[in-house]
C-alpha cells in the first residue's frame, strides 16, 4: 500500500475513554429532543403525570426562542427540584421494576437532555408548601436552587433551543411548521386525557383550547374528540367498545364515507400514550379494507388499555412505538371491534355527503326563488336537478306515467339468482299504509320516481333521499357474495403442476405458520424443504394467475404487517368486479316495487351506505336544507 493510499484511509479511533457528562446529555438529547414538539411532548407528559388539571403551553418562534409549559400539578420542593434536572432522576420508576410502567414519562432523561442543548429554568411550588423554588441550567451548566414566587404547580421555560448544538438548528423547519407539529402533540395528549384542560398559544393568541370536560353529562371522550376533530367527526363517528382476554379497546371511528386522502387523522393510544405503531396502523387498514379504496383512509381515535406487563413501552427513545406480548391478540381485537362497529352502523352514510351535495348546488341556485314568477312555473334549475322537479310537477311525464299504480309484483332481479324481496314481501301492509306512515316507517323512505333511469328519488318523513341504483345494488350483491363465501368457503382449484416458490427461510416459515388462514382463503401451501413452499391449490375465482408472484407478495406483506392482506384484497376485488357486473346497471328503468325493494334491502344490509370503493350510495337532503336552497329559510 502506497503512502498516498494510507493518507486517504479514515483515521482510526484513539484510546478508549469515557465521554464527558455534557456530551452524554447532548447525545441523549439527540434521541429524546428531535425538534421543539419533542420537548413539548416530554414536558406536557410530565405535567399529566403530576396530576395537573390545567396545562398551558406557550411557544414563540416555533419553540426556538421559547417553550413554556405551566401546570397546577403536585409541584416539587427544593430537594426534588435539585434532583429533577439530573440525568435519570425520576419519581415514576423504581430501581427494580422496568415492566410495570404506569406513567407517561419514566426515563428521567427529559429535563437533563433539554437543559444540555438549551437554557432551562424550572420554577415549582409543592402542594401544601408556603414557598416556591427555581433552578436554572444553561447548556448543561447547572446553577443553584433559589427561592421564587409562584403559585401551586410547576412552570418550565426552555429558551434558545439548540443554541448549544448549532448544527441542529439547520434541521429545524419554519416556525409555522414546528408550531403545527407541537399543536398535533398537544391535541393527541388532550384526546387521551379529557379530565385535563389544555391551551396552546404562540405568545400573542391562543390557537388551541380544550376545556376540562370530565364532569359533563354524557361521553366526555366524544365531547373532547368533537372539540378537537370537529363537529362533523362527532356526527359521523361510531362508538367502539370491545374487550378480549383482559384487553380493552374504546374510542370512536368514522364512517367509511367520512374518510381522508391520508392517514394523518388516525389517532392511536396505548394506556393513554399516543403512539404511531405499524402493527396498529396495519390492523386499522385491515378492518377498513372492505369499505374504502386504497387511496382513502378512515378518521378515528382508538384507545387500547392493557395490563402494564403486556406491553413494552421502552423500545423507542421517544416512546412513539410499543411492543406487545401478544401482537396477534391486539390486532384481532382491533379488526373485529372495528368491523362490528361498522356493521352496526347498517346503511348509514356520513352527514358530510349531503353537505357536499348542497355545496355543489348552491353556486348554481343563486336567487332561484325570484325566478319563479307564477304558480306552476319552473325555476331555471341546473341540468339534473330540473328533472327532479319536473318529475314532481309533471304527472304526465315519462317517469310518473303508470309509475305510481299497482306496479309489478316482481322483485329487483339483476342477475338471475340475485332476487331482492319486493316491497310487498318486505312489508305485508305496504298497500294499506298511507304515504306519510310509510315515510315514517322506513329510514330511506318510499320511492317517488326515477331520474335519468339511474337515480331513485324517495320521500322520507322529513326530506328526500337520492339513491345511485347501480352503486347501491352493487354493494348488496357484494355483501351476499361475502355471506355465501363465509358460509361455504372459498372455492379452490387444484394445480395440475404444483408450483414451488423459493423464499428466504424466515419468510417461508412465516407463510407456513399462516397456512391454515391462507387455506380458508383458498390458497393451499405446504413446506418444501428449507426456504421454499409448494402451492397446490389456488382460489378458483382468481382464474389464471401467477402463483409464484402471489406467494411472494403474501410473504412480503406478512413480514411487513403480519397479516395476509393482499390475498383478501384480490379476492374482494374479484367479488367487487363480479358484483358490479351482476348488479342493476345505470340506465335501466325500474318499477316502483323494484325501487322500494332496493330501498328495503339497503336498510337491512350492513355497509350499504357506501359502495365497494367507499363512495356514498345515497344522499339524504332534509326538508330544511331544501328550503334553504329555494330561499324559504
Amino acid at each position: 500500500m502506497t503512502a498516498d493510499n494510507r493518507q486517504s484511509l479514515p483515521k482510526v479511533a484513539g484510546i478508549i475513554h469515557l465521554l464527558s457528562e455534557r456530551t452524554i446529555n447532548r447525545i441523549a438529547a439527540g434521541e429524546v429532543v428531535e425538534r421543539p414538539s419533542s420537548a413539548v411532548k416530554e414536558l406536557v407528559e410530565n405535567s399529566i403525570d403530576a396530576g395537573a388539571s390545567h396545562i398551558d403551553v406557550v411557544m414563540r418562534d416555533g419553540g426556538r426562542s421559547l417553550i413554556q409549559v405551566s401546570d397546577d400539578g403536585r409541584g416539587m420542593d427544593a430537594a426534588e427540584l435539585e434532583l429533577a434536572v439530573e440525568r435519570h432522576a425520576t419519581s415514576k420508576l423504581s430501581d427494580e421494576d422496568l415492566v410495570n410502567i404506569a406513567s407517561l414519562g419514566f426515563r428521567g432523561e427529559a429535563l437533563a437532555s433539554i437543559a444540555s442543548v438549551a437554557r432551562l429554568s424550572v420554577t415549582s411550588r409543592a402542594a401544601g408548601a408556603e414557598e416556591a423554588w427555581t433552578v436554572r441550567v444553561d447548556g448543561g451548566t447547572k446553577h443553584g436552587v433559589e427561592p421564587a414566587a409562584h403559585t401551586l404547580g410547576t412552570r418550565i421555560e426552555v429558551r434558545d433551543l439548540f443554541y448549544a448544538t448549532p448544527a441542529r438548528l439547520k434541521f429545524m423547519k419554519t416556525a409555522r411548521a414546528e408550531y403545527g407539529q407541537a399543536g398535533d402533540v398537544v391535541k393527541r395528549l388532550a384526546m387521551a386525557h379529557p379530565n385535563t384542560a389544555f391551551t396552546l398559544s404562540d405568545g400573542d393568541r391562543t390557537t388551541f383550547r380544550a376545556p376540562m370536560i370530565g364532569d359533563l353529562v354524557g361521553d366526555a371522550r366524544l365531547e373532547r374528540l368533537g372539540a378537537i376533530l370537529g363537529r362533523e367527526f362527532r356526527e359521523n363517528a361510531i362508538e367502539i367498545d370491545a374487550e378480549r382476554e383482559g384487553l380493552r379497546l374504546t374510542g370512536y371511528a368514522g364512517l367509511p364515507t367520512y374518510s381522508r386522502g391520508n392517514a394523518q387523522q388516525q389517532y392511536l393510544f396505548v394506556n393513554g400514550r399516543p403512539v404511531k405503531d405499524r402493527l396498529l396502523v396495519g390492523a386499522v387498514r385491515g378492518a377498513y379494507q372492505d369499505y374504502l379504496a386504497r387511496d382513502r383512509h378512515p378518521v378515528l381515535a382508538l384507545f387500547i388499555d392493557v395490563p402494564a406487563d403486556f406491553v413494552d413501552v421502552n423500545v423507542h427513545p421517544a416512546k412513539a412505538e410499543v411492543r406487545f406480548r401478544d401482537a396477534g391478540l391486539v390486532r384481532g381485537l382491533i379488526v373485529s371491534a372495528l368491523r362490528h362497529g361498522l356493521m352496526a352502523a347498517g346503511h348509514r352514510a356520513s352527514t358530510t355527503v349531503a353537505g357536499a351535495a348542497l355545496g355543489a348546488m348552491r353556486p348554481h341556485m343563486g336567487s332561484v326563488h325570484t325566478q319563479w314568477q307564477q304558480p306552476g312555473e319552473r325555476p331555471n334549475l341546473p341540468s339534473g336537478f330540473r328533472e327532479a322537479v319536473d318529475m314532481v310537477y309533471a304527472p304526465s311525464g315519462p317517469v310518473a306515467a303508470g309509475a305510481f299504480g299497482e306496479g309489478s309484483q316482481l322483485g329487483l332481479d339483476a342477475g338471475g339468482d340475485m332476487d331482492a324481496p319486493s316491497a310487498r314481501n318486505a312489508d305485508p301492509d305496504y298497500g294499506q299504509r298511507s304515504a306519510a306512515q310509510v315515510d315514517e316507517h322506513f329510514p330511506l323512505g318510499t320511492a317517488r320516481g326515477q331520474v335519468h333511469a339511474t337515480y331513485i328519488v324517495s320521500q322520507t318523513a322529513d326530506g328526500i333521499v337520492i339513491v345511485d341504483q347501480h352503486a347501491a345494488h352493487e354493494r348488496l350483491v357484494y355483501e351476499r357474495m361475502k355471506t355465501q363465501i363465509a358460509a361455504t368457503g372459498v372455492a379452490r382449484q387444484t394445480l395440475l403442476l404444483p408450483e414451488v416458490v423459493e423464499l428466504d427461510e424466515l419468510a417461508a416459515n412465516r407463510l407456513v405458520k399462516r397456512a391454515a388462514e391462507l387455506e380458508a382463503l383458498g390458497l393451499v401451501i405446504e413446506p418444501f424443504g428449507e426456504g421454499a413452499v409448494v402451492v397446490r391449490e389456488v382460489p378458483a375465482m382468481l382464474g389464471k394467475l401467477d402463483a409464484k408472484g402471489l406467494v411472494r407478495d403474501l410473504a412480503d406483506e406478512i413480514t411487513e404487517l403480519d397479516e395476509a392482506l393482499s390475498l383478501k384484497e384480490r379476492l374482494e376485488d374479484v367479488c367487487g368486479t363480479m358484483a358490479c357486473h351482476g348488479s342493476v346497471r345505470a340506465g335501466r328503468r325500474l318499477t316502483v316495487d323494484e325501487m322500494n325493494a332496493l330501498l328495503r334491502e339497503m336498510e337491512a344490509t350492513p355497509h350499504s351506505g357506501q359502495c365497494n370503493h367507499g363512495r356514498p350510495t345515497y344522499v339524504e337532503l332534509k326538508l330544511a336544507d331544501i328550503e334553504k336552497l329555494f330561499g324559504r329559510r
